[in-house]
């Protein structure tokens, strides 16, 4: 049994790690650049290129995994799967979904209407729209390659809860009066989209990973920029003072800063990777990923074109308290997934 557990550990290692990739980039740096890896330049320098390439190659390959898995789901097909189902089970499916119909952000209004339109409760609308840009296969690969694979399974079952929850309890609340007129007035195209051969979902696929990598290089640079920053510059002490453990704050500080930005996962996780080998608690870190993922300021501004305020302020408190619970609570029970 120790066999199998070392070699699945070094399979870690090997693929998702990639810990050969970060003894390489070190031996460039100091070789090529002349610089130590115990200095700051060094360090930020051999951070920044191992998470560039290690992130873009994940990246790559998911997106090509999981988008050959989405084209067997179109939101057509999916808004007739969870039609076929009422009740908590109806938000617990539309959690389900939204894990492996990774839609940004962007995305949150044609579904919202189509979805809601066709006579979904909206709150099966919102915990697919919650679930969607916060959890997705990809994430969980990434997470691991960063964390490991405790943290990386919690998270994905502490979003799908928050997914389910935040959308039961907007159905409880009969919210749907606070839907723009509009959206029940619109009807969407419901022809049947022609069956794909292996062929055509190869090259959805691939046009997938070209589209989303043109979409997110930016931002994962800044994010891997930003970590390779704090890694190298900002010293230990500084950050823990501000969103260590002694800082009681620190959650609701991460949360803040969070929602204001305009990124995904990939943007963030190189973040959360420099903040948690500062000392920062994992649940400061999870809060700080949920909150700009879920909660960025463009789909709240996107969102509100097809709901009133009521509706949006509940969607927004509901899913800040789970941010919150979740990230003092992973801090208090970091020792079990560290």
């Amino acid at each position: 049994m120790s066999g199998v557990v070392a070699f699945f550990g070094w399979l870690n290692d090997a693929l998702l790690k990639m810990t050969w990739l970060n003894d390489l980039v070190g031996q460039l740096v100091e070789k090529v650049f002349g610089l130590p890896l115990d200095g700051r330049a060094g360090a930020s320098v051999q951070f920044f290129i191992y998470d560039t390439i290690k992130i873009f190659v994940l990246l790559s390959t998911l997106i090509f995994v999981i988008s050959y898995v989405q084209s067997f789901f179109p939101p057509e097909r999916t808004r007739r799967i969870l039609g076929r189902f009422s009740g908590v089970w109806a938000n617990v499916l539309g959690a389900l979904l939204g894990t492996i119909t990774p839609f940004c952000s962007c995305s949150s209004i044609p579904l919202f209407i189509g979805f809601t339109s066709a006579g979904l409760p909206i709150g099966v609308t919102f915990s697919f729209l919650i679930s969607s840009p916060l959890v997705d296969l990809a994430s969980v690969i990434l997470l691991a390659s960063i964390f490991n694979w405790k943290i990386a399974i919690a998270y994905v079952v502490v979003g799908l809860i928050l997914a389910v929850i935040g959308g039961t309890l907007i159905s409880a609340l009969k919210l749907e009066r606070f839907v723009e007129p509009f959206v029940y007035g619109t009807h969407m195209a419901e022809a049947d989209m022609p069956e794909l051969t292996r062929r055509d979902r190869l090259s959805f696929a691939w046009r997938a990973v070209l589209d989303i990598v043109k979409k997110v290089w930016p931002y994962v640079l800044a994010g891997v920029g930003i970590g390779a920053v704090i890694h190298g510059w900002i010293p230990e002490s500084f950050i823990s003072a501000i969103l260590g453990d002694r800082n009681p704050f620190s959650v609701v500080l991460a949360t803040i800063v969070g929602v204001p930005m305009y990124a995904d996962i990939f943007g963030t996780l190189p973040i959360a990777e420099a903040l948690v080998t500062k000392g920062v608690g994992i649940g400061t870190v999870l809060a700080f990923m949920m909150a700009v993922t879920a909660l960025s300021l463009p789909s709240l501004i996107m969102l509100k074109k097809v709901v009133k305020t009521p509706l949006l302020a509940t969607f927004f408190g509901i899913v800040v308290t789970g941010i919150l619970v979740i990230g003092y609570t992973f801090n208090a029970f970091s020792g079990l997934l560290l």
